[in-house]
């Protein structure tokens, strides 16, 4: 009797340690932002689902993923921009996604069979209040003028950001365009790439250079910092909202799939569902200055509402994603490094 019952106390602990198991998901993620933790908090709370994040740079994730194989831990791979997210789906580390509520929440364009996009950021134009004028910088395009010769920074072209800026005007303005474009701003260039989108802001509004183009989230940073010398720099820079007359602005993303190996598909698209919600939704926007993925979510962030509305481009990201491997080439091409 005894040894029955041990044997009862045993499966049963067992079986609590494997239920366990099952209500946690494993998130691989190259969103490096401390404010998101409050996120995978209220998601837990929510669905007593346990969160656990492993944080690194985008690309030693995927090949972390891919060396796991079948066994990987790795339920869900979140990352920024769309060129990330079309490189792990061509590398196979998704899996097809269905959920009526994530294709009737989040719109078209912004999602492929495989991943989706639950925020947004725009690329603007910046320029120096006090040598540029902005009629001068209204379009992508006008970046190669010939007046802007010794005026234009940029961040690295084989960043991911300028790969996705350069396979939308690829699908825009057609490869040959796109690559006379490229060399055009090359010529421009008031010294060789270097830094990020901060350090872009910086050059131009000490007058290093007279224009540059940079993240919506990272001009937002710097206009809500505490730091009195960020404000008073912001205000030598101004922002345009570029092809507003066309297409739109080009959009950046932040996404998320369900890897191909997860053991916990279920509730792997029950958290990017979550991430499709109202809540979730605003908090992108308040706390960590995107915009929603999701339309007519009411938000409030004064930094973001300071720059105030903007036509975007809806080209889809499947379809830019197509153009990225031709972007970089096109750009390794122009010399822009």
């Amino acid at each position: 009797m005894k040894r029955k019952l041990a044997l009862l106390s045993l499966a049963w602990v067992a079986s609590m340690g494997a239920m366990a198991e099952e209500r946690q998901l494993n998130l691989y993620s190259a969103r490096h932002y401390q404010t998101d933790e409050k996120l995978y908090e209220n998601f837990t709370r929510q669905t007593g689902i346990k969160i656990n994040r492993i944080e690194g740079k985008e690309d030693e994730l995927m090949e972390r993923i891919r060396n796991e194989g079948a066994n990987s831990p790795a339920d869900v791979f979140i990352t920024v921009d769309a060129s990330r997210l079309a490189n792990a789906d061509a590398l196979g580390l998704f899996a097809p996604v269905q959920s009526k509520e994530l294709t009737a929440r989040i719109p078209a364009h912004l999602h492929t069979d495989t991943w989706f996009a639950f925020s947004t950021r725009a690329r603007v134009i910046v320029y120096n209040r006090a040598t540029i004028k902005p009629e001068d910088v209204t379009t992508y395009e006008s970046l190669a003028d010939p007046k802007l010769k010794g005026k234009v920074c940029s961040r690295s072209g084989a960043h991911p950001y300028n790969l996705s800026l350069v396979a939308s005007l690829i699908a825009h303005d057609g490869e040959a365009k796109t690559e006379a474009w490229a060399k055009a701003v090359v010529a421009n260039f008031a010294r060789p790439p270097k830094g990020g989108d901060t350090d872009q802001i910086k050059s131009v509004a000490a007058g290093e250079c007279g224009v540059a183009v940079s993240n919506t989230y990272y001009l937002a940073r710097l206009i809500r910092s505490e730091k009195i010398e960020d404000r008073r720099m912001m205000e030598r820079v101004g922002i345009v909202w570029p092809n507003q007359g066309d297409r739109g602005t080009h959009i950046n993303i932040s996404g998320a799939g369900v890897v191909k190996t997860s053991k916990h598909p279920e509730l792997a698209v029950r958290f990017l569902e979550y991430l499709a919600s109202d809540e979730a939704q605003r908090y992108f926007a308040e706390g960590n200055n995107e915009w929603p993925a999701v339309a007519g979510v009411v938000t409030s962030n004064p930094a973001l509402d300071a720059m105030g509305k903007f036509k975007a481009d809806s080209l889809p990201v499947g379809t830019l994603a197509r153009q990225v491997v031709a972007a970089q080439k096109l750009l390794d091409r122009a010399g822009y490094r």
